[in-house]
């Protein structure tokens, strides 16, 4: 009979909230291990991170490791999402999705490094990310035990976790007044919870966090220039910046004019729906420019195959299989028909909207001596009417068999005229 597994040694994704503060102490009492804390700075802020490493210690971790992954996070996840123009369901922009892979990265490199037996995370079994860092797990390490408190314990509502770290003299900011449970990163902030579950109701305006009301936004608006190289951001408004200096200030310009709120009902990789309020303002505009870019760089076939390999791709983040061989190879295609994306996007902010209002780059395909309507001498007009032939060939040969056959004729005739019916 095989024994219960009992680990040594627990590396813990640890973000030092109510969950996580709970999930230490419970490891040790349970098993008797140790447990690695892994901070995984993603951009959530310092005054998330502040003290994080003490709290750990004094929640009773053996070992608090934090890392720095925004850089990371950014060039290898976010950028070549956008990229590829993912969005789950016409509007997410997988701002959490696409952080648990490099965090669940992150865990596995510090459980290898201190020798555990096993990983452990603080997602609910009711929500995606539980798959989301399982099967980077599964990829990363798949010899490595798991461990999901939230499909184990008995502690099954806010007031009880509060109740079981005053008990252990654990501290935490969280209490039962804080009605939204968020997840911030440097691409996004997404509030879920509270009034947001009644689907009827308006996001209430102390939900939002990066971003202003619209309609307080400057009247005047403002412009931001978006330089990019192969399809990856290079400048601000002619400024080289780093990745993550970048992002920030995009960031900042598109939160003072309310850019980048989205109130959505989704549905769950595990099958059920949820509503959640999101802010990405510096992924909006990053997402407008880089399509106002395209417009100019990709043939059509190329732009077609680009859409349809967003909704690809975008099942791929927001089920968390990033580290397959299937998306490798649909970033490969994107990453080389990115090549083309070097240039310069005009975007205007105006009260939470964002929009391309100029665009330029050398590999443009647009052609003013094409496209004008007054006179030119590289298209000659007449030679439209043997295109249009050859093109509308299938339509003229169902219309020559109709009409040597009444009978069909008027049968598919009647087909295309007619009405649906509606129920009333």
């Amino acid at each position: 009979m095989n024994q219960p597994f009992k680990p040594r040694r627990v590396s813990l994704a640890y973000s030092g909230g109510l969950d996580t503060s709970c999930i230490i102490p419970w490891l040790v009492e349970t098993y008797g291990c140790e447990v690695i804390a892994v901070v995984a700075d993603v951009g959530q802020g310092a005054r998330e991170l502040e003290g994080i490493q003490e709290k750990a210690i004094r929640s009773g971790a053996t070992k608090c490791v934090i890392k720095d992954l925004r850089k990371a996070f950014l060039e290898e996840f976010a950028y070549p999402m956008a990229i590829t123009g993912s969005v789950y369901e016409g509007r997410y922009l997988l701002g959490t999705s696409i952080a648990r892979p490099i965090i669940a990265r992150a865990q596995v490199e510090v459980a290898l490094a201190e020798d555990c037996d096993a990983l452990s995370h603080g997602c609910t079994g009711k929500g995606n990310d539980q798959v989301r860092f399982e099967c980077t797990f599964a990829a990363l390490a798949p010899h490595l035990q798991v461990i999901a408190p939230w499909r184990l314990w008995d502690l099954k509502s806010r007031e009880q976790m509060l109740d079981y770290l005053k008990v252990r003299s654990i501290p935490c900011a969280a209490s039962a007044e804080k009605i939204y449970s968020r997840d911030a990163n440097i691409w996004h902030i997404s509030h879920e919870g509270g009034d947001l579950e009644d689907p009827w109701k308006a996001p209430p305006e102390d939900v939002w966090m990066l971003t202003c009301d619209p309609k307080l936004a400057p009247d005047a608006g403002a412009e931001i220039t978006v330089s990019f190289r192969s399809g990856f951001p290079t400048a601000l408004d002619g400024v080289p910046m780093d990745s993550v200096t970048l992002l920030e200030n995009l960031n900042r310009a598109g939160g003072a004019h309310g850019i980048g709120r989205i109130d959505l009902v989704e549905n769950r990789l595990v099958g059920m729906k949820s509503r959640g309020a999101y802010e990405t303002p510096g992924g909006t505009i990053l997402m407008e420019a880089l399509r106002g870019l395209e417009q100019l760089c990709y043939d059509r076939d190329t732009m077609q195959w680009r859409q349809k390999l967003a909704l690809d791709f975008a099942r791929i983040v927001y089920e968390g299989t990033w580290f397959t061989p299937v998306r490798e190879v649909l970033w490969a295609s994107a990453q080389n028909a990115a090549q083309v994306l070097d240039g310069d996007v005009r975007v205007r902010l105006f009260k939470g909207t964002a929009k391309v209002s100029g665009r330029r780059s050398p590999n443009s395909l647009y052609s003013q001596d094409f496209a004008t309507f007054g006179a030119d001498d590289v298209y000659d007009q007449t030679h439209a009417e043997g295109f249009i032939r050859l093109f509308s060939l299938p339509a003229r040969i169902r219309a020559l068999r109709d009409a040597a056959n009444p009978q069909t004729a008027q049968k598919n005739a009647a087909a295309r005229t007619s009405s649906p019916q509606v129920t009333r």
